[in-house]
């Protein structure tokens, strides 16, 4: 049973002794009865980050990228309840004195109630991440190939969701290889652009057609993949970012988003809507070379229709966008006896291309870094150096370390 209990919470991973420390057992697992098999599971994980941006930059220094609490628990394999609370983003520009300022908040970033009517679906609802565009929009945080996710993967972030979790409810399942999930979702009034009381300029969009034209209601969102070796766990909504080779992944996959009349624009002093639109492409491969080594790439193509010319801080806009990244596990000789994933070593680059009407010329982002695995992935460093063409100097360079701890 403690097995059953530890695929079950180790987000995604199948087997005991895959990419996550041998000491790890079965977790913080509260036993409800007996034999364990209703339960309470916590997840507790903080990455610790420090920057510097070759130049004088209000980010440079240290800063919490995110502190997490999840729980969850089944009385059965039908019935299953999630939370997620946690802080992003404390640094020095956002502390209080006394720790009551109005920046760092601790917040709900999920709330999950989940059923499973067969073997082949399972509905649910809340404040969740399931639905579309692309495995990329779907990333988990604690086992990331890279320092952080492609923000650009993340295209309905702050605009129909709160922080990627949409409120309304999904259907999800597994149909032979195919794996699938779709939503529909009340997409949020205020978002990074706005709120009611937003005014636009002629000529200016905006992604506010619910604060300013009561439009907009619904947001709707699916993605499927076909998976072609190794299955992957659905039971949580999070994707692996990297296997460390413990499995044999290949998974082809597409998705969309689609929220009518969500962009606003001033025509002439009179306000217009248009929908927002996005599909995705994608590919996923993971796999062990040989004893000790592995390979990890991820590939995806978007297109998103928003408006004329709508854009949201160079990484959300009208038009087209590639991302992908791959990473390289060096190869280590295993002694007997000795856990393969302590002290090893993932090299990584990562590319970002994204060209939209609202810009001047594409965006794009190179990032290049490694991770060092101290102890599979319940403790990890990992440094990254990232170089972009559309930030100002002193802000287009910047390089970071992480120490992430998961529990």
């Amino acid at each position: 049973m403690k097995k059953l209990l530890l695929a079950i919470s180790l987000l995604s991973s199948l087997t005991i002794n895959a990419q996550y420390a041998s000491e790890y057992d079965s977790g913080y697992v509260v036993k409800l009865n007996e034999d364990g098999k209703k339960y309470i599971r916590f997840i507790l994980f903080g990455q610790a980050w420090f920057q510097d941006y070759e130049g004088h930059n209000p980010n440079d220094g240290f800063s919490v990228k995110r502190a997490r609490l999840i729980a969850y628990s089944q009385l059965n394999d039908k019935f299953m309840i999630l939370t997620h609370f946690g802080a992003n983003g404390i640094s020095d520009n956002n502390l209080s004195p006394m720790g009551k300022g109005n920046d760092v908040q601790i917040f709900l970033h999920e709330m999950i109630l989940q059923y499973k009517v067969t073997d082949f679906l399972s509905l649910g609802g809340g404040l969740h991440n399931y639905g579309g565009i692309s495995r990329g929009n779907g990333q988990g945080s604690i086992n990331m190939l890279t320092l952080d996710n492609n923000r650009a993967d993340w295209s309905t972030l702050g605009l129909s969701d709160q922080y990627s979790n949409h409120l309304g409810m999904f259907a999800k399942g597994r149909v032979d290889k195919f794996n699938y999930r779709f939503s529909i979702s009340d997409a949020v009034v205020t978002t990074l652009d706005g709120d009611i009381n937003t005014i636009l300029n002629p000529g200016e969009e905006k992604y506010l057609g619910k604060a300013l034209l009561q439009k907009a209601k619904y947001a709707y969102s699916g993605y499927i993949d076909y998976q072609f070796f190794d299955q992957e766990s659905n039971l949580l909504p999070y994707r692996v970012g990297t296997y460390l080779g413990s499995k044999k992944i290949l998974n082809i996959g597409a998705g969309f988003f689609s929220q009518n009349d969500a962009i606003v624009e001033n025509v002439n002093g009179n306000l217009t809507s248009k929908d927002a639109k996005h599909y995705a492409l994608d590919v996923f491969y993971d796999a062990p070379i040989g004893e000790s080594s592995s390979i990890t790439a991820y590939a995806k193509y978007q297109n998103s229709d928003m408006g004329n010319s709508y854009l949201q801080g160079n990484v959300v806009g009208n038009g087209n966008q590639f991302s992908g990244h791959i990473g390289y596990l060096i190869p280590k000789e295993i002694k007997e006896g000795e856990s393969k994933y302590k002290n090893r070593f993932q090299p990584y680059i990562s590319y970002s291309y994204r060209d939209f009407t609202g810009l001047n010329k594409p965006a794009d982002d190179f990032k290049f870094g490694a991770n060092w695995y101290i102890d599979g992935l319940n403790a990890k460093v990992t440094v990254e150096y990232q170089k972009s063409n559309y930030l100002p100097k002193k802000a287009d360079k910047v390089f970071t370390i992480q120490a992430m701890i998961l529990l």
